[in-house]
Protein backbone atom coordinates (compact mmCIF):
# COMPACT_ATOMS: atom_id res chain seq x y z
CA UNK A 1 0.00 0.00 0.00
CA UNK A 2 1.40 3.41 -0.99
CA UNK A 3 1.92 5.99 1.72
CA UNK A 4 -0.39 8.95 1.27
CA UNK A 5 1.17 11.97 3.04
CA UNK A 6 -1.06 14.37 4.89
CA UNK A 7 -1.89 17.47 2.85
CA UNK A 8 0.11 20.61 3.60
CA UNK A 9 -1.53 23.57 5.26
CA UNK A 10 -2.09 26.62 3.00
CA UNK A 11 0.63 28.50 4.93
CA UNK A 12 3.17 25.68 4.45
CA UNK A 13 2.28 25.60 0.76
CA UNK A 14 2.93 29.33 0.46
CA UNK A 15 6.29 29.05 2.25
CA UNK A 16 7.25 26.30 -0.20
CA UNK A 17 5.93 28.34 -3.15
CA UNK A 18 8.24 31.23 -2.25
CA UNK A 19 11.24 28.93 -1.70
CA UNK A 20 12.58 28.77 -5.24
CA UNK A 21 14.81 26.12 -6.78
CA UNK A 22 18.21 27.58 -7.63
CA UNK A 23 19.33 26.52 -11.11
CA UNK A 24 22.40 28.78 -11.44
CA UNK A 25 23.83 31.73 -9.50
CA UNK A 26 21.28 34.11 -11.02
CA UNK A 27 18.64 31.68 -12.28
CA UNK A 28 15.73 30.27 -10.26
CA UNK A 29 12.62 28.19 -10.88
CA UNK A 30 9.27 28.41 -9.13
CA UNK A 31 5.99 26.52 -9.29
CA UNK A 32 2.47 27.93 -9.31
CA UNK A 33 -0.55 27.47 -7.10
CA UNK A 34 -4.11 27.50 -8.37
CA UNK A 35 -6.14 29.93 -6.23
CA UNK A 36 -9.22 29.83 -8.43
CA UNK A 37 -8.07 32.43 -10.95
CA UNK A 38 -7.82 31.75 -14.68
CA UNK A 39 -4.14 32.72 -14.74
CA UNK A 40 -1.25 32.84 -12.25
CA UNK A 41 -2.03 35.19 -9.34
CA UNK A 42 0.00 38.37 -9.73
CA UNK A 43 1.03 38.41 -6.06
CA UNK A 44 2.63 34.99 -6.51
CA UNK A 45 4.91 36.21 -9.32
CA UNK A 46 5.71 39.36 -7.31
CA UNK A 47 6.62 37.36 -4.20
CA UNK A 48 8.67 34.80 -6.10
CA UNK A 49 10.55 37.47 -8.06
CA UNK A 50 11.40 39.25 -4.81
CA UNK A 51 12.57 35.92 -3.34
CA UNK A 52 14.87 35.45 -6.34
CA UNK A 53 16.31 38.97 -6.00
CA UNK A 54 16.83 38.58 -2.24
CA UNK A 55 18.76 35.34 -2.82
CA UNK A 56 21.47 37.38 -4.60
CA UNK A 57 21.80 39.99 -1.83
CA UNK A 58 23.54 39.86 1.56
CA UNK A 59 23.08 42.23 4.53
CA UNK A 60 20.80 44.63 2.63
CA UNK A 61 17.02 44.84 2.80
CA UNK A 62 14.64 45.66 -0.04
CA UNK A 63 13.17 49.14 0.31
CA UNK A 64 11.30 49.49 -3.00
CA UNK A 65 10.23 47.57 -6.08
CA UNK A 66 8.57 48.54 -9.35
CA UNK A 67 7.02 45.85 -11.52
CA UNK A 68 5.15 45.35 -14.79
CA UNK A 69 2.90 42.40 -15.64
CA UNK A 70 3.55 41.69 -19.34
CA UNK A 71 1.61 38.50 -20.08
CA UNK A 72 -0.83 36.25 -18.27
CA UNK A 73 0.94 33.40 -16.47
CA UNK A 74 0.18 29.72 -17.15
CA UNK A 75 -0.78 27.99 -13.89
CA UNK A 76 0.26 24.58 -15.27
CA UNK A 77 3.85 25.54 -16.16
CA UNK A 78 6.85 26.45 -13.96
CA UNK A 79 8.22 30.00 -14.01
CA UNK A 80 11.93 30.73 -14.47
CA UNK A 81 13.31 33.86 -12.79
CA UNK A 82 16.43 35.43 -14.25
CA UNK A 83 18.18 37.96 -11.98
CA UNK A 84 20.37 40.73 -13.38
CA UNK A 85 22.77 42.11 -10.73
CA UNK A 86 22.42 45.64 -12.05
CA UNK A 87 24.38 47.49 -9.36
CA UNK A 88 26.13 46.98 -6.03
CA UNK A 89 27.13 50.37 -4.61
CA UNK A 90 28.39 51.52 -1.25
CA UNK A 91 24.94 51.50 0.42
CA UNK A 92 22.47 50.47 -2.28
CA UNK A 93 22.06 47.50 -4.62
CA UNK A 94 19.66 47.09 -7.55
CA UNK A 95 18.37 43.86 -9.02
CA UNK A 96 16.27 43.43 -12.15
CA UNK A 97 14.29 40.19 -12.35
CA UNK A 98 12.55 38.78 -15.43
CA UNK A 99 9.98 36.01 -15.06
CA UNK A 100 9.87 33.69 -18.08
CA UNK A 101 7.36 31.08 -19.24
CA UNK A 102 7.36 29.19 -22.55
CA UNK A 103 10.37 31.23 -23.69
CA UNK A 104 8.66 34.61 -23.19
CA UNK A 105 8.89 37.23 -20.42
CA UNK A 106 5.64 37.49 -18.47
CA UNK A 107 6.81 39.92 -15.76
CA UNK A 108 9.70 42.27 -14.95
CA UNK A 109 10.62 43.99 -11.69
CA UNK A 110 13.40 46.28 -10.51
CA UNK A 111 14.09 46.13 -6.77
CA UNK A 112 16.39 48.35 -4.72
CA UNK A 113 18.11 47.24 -1.52
CA UNK A 114 19.76 49.37 1.18
CA UNK A 115 22.22 48.81 4.01
CA UNK A 116 20.39 49.75 7.25
CA UNK A 117 21.10 53.28 8.47
CA UNK A 118 19.56 55.88 10.79
CA UNK A 119 17.83 59.06 9.63
CA UNK A 120 14.87 61.42 10.09
CA UNK A 121 11.47 59.76 10.52
CA UNK A 122 7.82 60.75 10.14
CA UNK A 123 4.62 59.07 8.91
CA UNK A 124 0.93 59.70 8.38
CA UNK A 125 -1.22 58.33 11.22
CA UNK A 126 -3.13 55.07 10.87
CA UNK A 127 -6.86 55.44 10.17
CA UNK A 128 -9.11 55.10 13.20
CA UNK A 129 -10.76 51.70 12.72
CA UNK A 130 -11.95 48.84 14.95
CA UNK A 131 -9.26 46.40 16.08
CA UNK A 132 -9.19 43.06 14.21
CA UNK A 133 -10.38 41.13 17.26
CA UNK A 134 -13.45 43.39 17.41
CA UNK A 135 -14.48 42.43 13.87
CA UNK A 136 -16.32 39.19 13.06
CA UNK A 137 -14.62 36.59 10.85
CA UNK A 138 -15.76 36.54 7.23
CA UNK A 139 -18.75 34.17 7.05
CA UNK A 140 -18.65 31.30 4.53
CA UNK A 141 -20.54 31.78 1.30
CA UNK A 142 -24.04 30.37 1.09
CA UNK A 143 -23.93 27.04 -0.82
CA UNK A 144 -26.44 28.35 -3.40
CA UNK A 145 -24.23 31.39 -4.03
CA UNK A 146 -21.08 29.26 -4.15
CA UNK A 147 -22.67 27.03 -6.79
CA UNK A 148 -22.90 29.99 -9.18
CA UNK A 149 -19.11 30.45 -9.24
CA UNK A 150 -16.61 28.63 -11.44
CA UNK A 151 -15.50 25.17 -10.20
CA UNK A 152 -11.93 26.46 -9.71
CA UNK A 153 -13.08 29.37 -7.56
CA UNK A 154 -15.37 27.08 -5.59
CA UNK A 155 -12.44 24.79 -4.71
CA UNK A 156 -10.34 27.74 -3.52
CA UNK A 157 -13.09 29.32 -1.43
CA UNK A 158 -14.06 26.01 0.18
CA UNK A 159 -10.50 25.30 1.28
CA UNK A 160 -9.42 28.79 2.22
CA UNK A 161 -6.06 30.43 1.68
CA UNK A 162 -3.02 31.11 3.84
CA UNK A 163 -4.23 34.57 4.93
CA UNK A 164 -7.06 35.56 7.25
CA UNK A 165 -8.93 38.74 6.22
CA UNK A 166 -11.29 40.92 8.25
CA UNK A 167 -12.94 43.78 6.39
CA UNK A 168 -13.75 46.93 8.33
CA UNK A 169 -16.59 47.67 5.89
CA UNK A 170 -17.52 44.38 4.16
CA UNK A 171 -19.38 44.33 0.87
CA UNK A 172 -21.14 41.63 -1.14
CA UNK A 173 -18.66 40.86 -3.94
CA UNK A 174 -21.28 38.99 -5.96
CA UNK A 175 -23.88 41.79 -5.74
CA UNK A 176 -21.84 44.88 -4.90
CA UNK A 177 -23.46 48.25 -4.33
CA UNK A 178 -21.83 51.51 -5.40
CA UNK A 179 -19.74 53.20 -2.70
CA UNK A 180 -16.74 55.56 -2.39
CA UNK A 181 -13.34 54.09 -3.40
CA UNK A 182 -11.93 53.46 0.09
CA UNK A 183 -11.50 50.30 2.14
CA UNK A 184 -9.60 49.00 5.16
CA UNK A 185 -8.81 45.31 5.58
CA UNK A 186 -7.01 43.62 8.49
CA UNK A 187 -4.99 40.56 7.44
CA UNK A 188 -2.41 38.11 8.75
CA UNK A 189 -1.08 34.63 8.02
CA UNK A 190 -3.21 31.85 9.47
CA UNK A 191 -0.15 30.25 11.16
CA UNK A 192 3.11 31.42 12.69
CA UNK A 193 6.25 31.17 10.55
CA UNK A 194 9.96 31.64 11.21
CA UNK A 195 11.73 34.92 11.85
CA UNK A 196 13.58 35.39 8.53
CA UNK A 197 12.72 38.97 7.44
CA UNK A 198 13.26 38.05 3.77
CA UNK A 199 10.41 35.53 3.96
CA UNK A 200 8.11 38.05 5.65
CA UNK A 201 8.87 40.62 2.92
CA UNK A 202 8.16 38.10 0.13
CA UNK A 203 4.93 37.13 1.92
CA UNK A 204 3.86 40.77 2.17
CA UNK A 205 4.60 41.31 -1.53
CA UNK A 206 2.35 38.29 -2.24
CA UNK A 207 -0.46 39.60 -0.02
CA UNK A 208 -0.23 43.18 -1.33
CA UNK A 209 -1.96 42.11 -4.56
CA UNK A 210 -5.14 41.18 -2.67
CA UNK A 211 -7.87 43.87 -2.45
CA UNK A 212 -5.75 46.70 -3.85
CA UNK A 213 -7.07 47.19 -7.39
CA UNK A 214 -10.48 45.96 -6.26
CA UNK A 215 -10.86 49.30 -4.48
CA UNK A 216 -11.17 50.97 -7.90
CA UNK A 217 -14.35 48.97 -8.61
CA UNK A 218 -16.29 50.36 -5.64
CA UNK A 219 -17.81 53.48 -7.31
CA UNK A 220 -19.02 51.36 -10.23
CA UNK A 221 -20.78 48.55 -8.36
CA UNK A 222 -18.76 45.80 -10.02
CA UNK A 223 -16.37 43.09 -8.80
CA UNK A 224 -13.91 40.50 -10.07
CA UNK A 225 -16.39 37.70 -9.29
CA UNK A 226 -18.87 38.92 -11.91
CA UNK A 227 -18.56 37.07 -15.25
CA UNK A 228 -18.81 40.24 -17.37
CA UNK A 229 -15.90 41.93 -15.55
CA UNK A 230 -12.30 41.41 -16.69
CA UNK A 231 -9.61 42.60 -14.29
CA UNK A 232 -5.83 42.21 -14.39
CA UNK A 233 -2.84 43.88 -12.74
CA UNK A 234 -0.81 46.03 -15.13
CA UNK A 235 1.91 47.28 -12.80
CA UNK A 236 2.74 47.26 -9.09
CA UNK A 237 4.97 49.41 -6.91
CA UNK A 238 5.86 48.77 -3.27
CA UNK A 239 7.94 50.49 -0.61
CA UNK A 240 9.08 48.81 2.62
CA UNK A 241 9.44 51.30 5.49
CA UNK A 242 9.77 49.46 8.82
CA UNK A 243 10.15 45.90 10.17
CA UNK A 244 6.98 43.81 10.46
CA UNK A 245 5.65 40.26 10.70
CA UNK A 246 3.01 38.92 8.33
CA UNK A 247 1.85 36.39 10.93
CA UNK A 248 0.63 39.31 13.08
CA UNK A 249 -2.30 41.58 12.19
CA UNK A 250 -1.64 44.28 9.58
CA UNK A 251 -4.10 46.90 8.32
CA UNK A 252 -4.32 47.48 4.56
CA UNK A 253 -5.83 50.94 3.99
CA UNK A 254 -6.59 51.41 0.29
CA UNK A 255 -8.02 54.17 -1.89
CA UNK A 256 -8.51 54.73 -5.61
CA UNK A 257 -8.10 58.33 -6.81
CA UNK A 258 -9.08 57.69 -10.44
CA UNK A 259 -10.31 55.24 -13.10
CA UNK A 260 -10.39 55.93 -16.85
CA UNK A 261 -9.64 54.29 -20.23
CA UNK A 262 -10.50 50.83 -18.78
CA UNK A 263 -7.76 51.32 -16.13
CA UNK A 264 -8.03 51.97 -12.41
CA UNK A 265 -5.38 53.30 -10.05
CA UNK A 266 -5.23 52.22 -6.40
CA UNK A 267 -2.93 53.09 -3.51
CA UNK A 268 -2.40 51.32 -0.21
CA UNK A 269 -0.77 51.89 3.15
CA UNK A 270 -0.01 48.96 5.45
CA UNK A 271 0.13 49.48 9.23
CA UNK A 272 0.85 47.18 12.15
CA UNK A 273 -1.30 47.12 15.30
CA UNK A 274 0.95 49.71 16.94
CA UNK A 275 0.04 52.18 14.19
CA UNK A 276 3.45 52.07 12.48
CA UNK A 277 3.39 52.48 8.70
CA UNK A 278 5.38 49.44 7.54
CA UNK A 279 4.82 49.51 3.76
CA UNK A 280 3.09 51.41 0.95
CA UNK A 281 1.80 50.22 -2.42
CA UNK A 282 0.42 51.52 -5.70
CA UNK A 283 -1.07 49.62 -8.60
CA UNK A 284 -2.79 50.26 -11.91
CA UNK A 285 -5.05 47.54 -13.22
CA UNK A 286 -7.21 46.73 -16.20
CA UNK A 287 -10.95 47.14 -15.53
CA UNK A 288 -12.86 46.03 -18.59
CA UNK A 289 -16.61 45.41 -18.59
CA UNK A 290 -18.03 43.24 -21.34
CA UNK A 291 -21.31 44.41 -22.77
CA UNK A 292 -24.21 42.06 -22.24
CA UNK A 293 -25.67 40.73 -25.45
CA UNK A 294 -29.30 41.08 -26.28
Amino acid sequence: MLYDPAPQSPVSELVELLSLERLEDNLFRGQSRDIGTKYVFGGQVLGQALSAAQATIAERAVHSLHAYFLRAGDIQAPIVYSVDRTRDGGNFSVRRVTAIQHGQPIFVVAASFQTPEDGAEHQLPMPVVPAPDDLPPTPPLDPDVLAKLSPKLQRWLKRGGPFVFRHVYPRDELNPSKRPPFQQVWFRLDERIGDAPELHRAMLAYASDFHLIGTATFPHGISYYQPNVLMASLDHAMWFHRPFRVDEWLLYSCDSPTAQSARGLARGMIYDTRGRLVASTAQEGLMRMRREEG
